[in-house]
């Protein structure tokens, strides 16, 4: 109740800040960095750009739509006539296109501060499956990052290592992972081979444990490497959005009183990503859940190691398409001979998720 109380009032917590805070209140100028951060074609997304370039950093907008992301490029710039923002082509729901856009940023020749994983999609309608076989909101909010992540944090670690400031990674997620509760890969299995309805609220929410799953296990793993890079996960909060009131009345007037005290704006949602980004109070922490720029409690699920790591496994075998032997799956079950473990195929592409 209390913590209810302190989200309507916008009361700040430790940090000193609060759910009413928003991104420009946040972000401290940033000097020479340089930030990749998805799904920057509108939203919160196009909102943490704006404030990073304004704060002085160099901005890469991967985006599927090159209009979308060169409009945000002109506002951007219209804003902070200096700001110095680029636009690569990048489709997170395919890992091809994916390394196509690593290879390209790597071929820059630029440094990589900070990476925001904060495109999402929430599908509407029917079960779809991305070009990989893959259910479309886990392969657009989680597969997709992961891979990314994972092409790039080498050059993230080497940045850190020879300028001396160290590299942040920002996952967004959503409290919404806690809606899922139960096995995730057999969910997975099951609504991919169409033996379970297709529930959009459900997908998301798996999509969105995994986020706050693989912050987890990414954070130890960057500890054990010894990198000076973070990674944390934030829940921006729900966004204020333009309510249907074609009815009018008294009832009508007070729902949208009621919501209004509960919903952010996108300045507003768009301050937890810019805070675990740039703000140095978050210096040195990772693994970490941020809500309304404080530190905040996951869910239970979101917290188990063993899942984290097991989440890793999986999503090794599903961008790699391929068996501990190295050799594509044909579809079906089988076994992993070295692990013992049991993997079944996600479609009828090669991909494999871990039982």
């Amino acid at each position: 109740m209390l913590r209810a109380v302190r989200y309507l009032l916008g009361s700040p917590g430790a940090s000193g800040f609060g759910s009413r805070s928003t991104a420009e209140e946040v972000t401290p100028d940033l000097g020479a960095t340089t930030a990749i951060i998805t799904g920057a074609t509108s939203g919160i997304g196009a909102e943490t750009a704006r404030v990073l370039a304004k704060r002085g950093a160099r901005v890469v907008i991967p985006a599927r739509s090159a209009k979308a992301a060169e409009d945000v490029r002109a506002r951007i710039v219209a804003e902070c006539p200096g700001a110095d923002v680029l636009v690569l082509p990048l489709d997170l729901s395919s890992l091809a296109s994916v390394r196509a856009f690593a290879d390209r940023f790597l071929a820059l020749g630029l440094p990589l501060h900070l990476l925001i994983n904060n495109a999402g999609k929430f599908s509407h309608g029917q079960l779809a499956l991305s070009e990989d076989g893959v259910e479309m909101t886990f392969a657009t909010n989680y597969l997709g990052h992961f891979l990314l992540t994972k092409l790039l944090a080498g050059r993230m670690a080497e940045t850190a290592a020879d300028t001396g400031v160290q590299g942040r990674i920002v996952n967004v997620s959503s409290s919404v992972h806690g809606w899922f509760a139960g096995d995730w890969a057999e969910y997975l299995h099951l609504v991919t081979r169409r033996k379970i309805p297709y529930d959009a609220t459900q997908a998301y929410a798996v999509s969105k444990l995994a986020n706050v799953l693989h912050t987890k296990e990414l954070a130890a793993r960057l500890q054990e490497m010894g990198a000076n890079v973070t990674v944390n996960c934030v829940h921006p909060g729900i966004v204020r959005t333009r309510l249907n009131r074609d009815r009018d009345g008294v009832l009508t007037d007070l729902v949208f009183l009621l919501l209004s005290k509960l919903l952010k704006t996108i300045p507003q949602a768009a301050a937890t990503t810019c805070y675990v980004a740039a703000h140095p109070r978050v210096a040195g922490v990772s693994g970490r859940y941020f809500a309304d720029c404080n530190e905040a409690l996951p869910s239970p699920a979101a917290t188990d190691r063993h899942e984290a790591a097991r989440l890793w496994r999986v999503s090794e075998a599903m961008i790699d398409g391929c068996t501990s032997t190295g050799q594509p799956q044909q579809d079906g079950p089988d076994t992993d001979t070295v692990t013992g473990r049991s993997f079944f195929v996600a479609s009828s592409s090669s991909l494999l998720i871990e039982c």
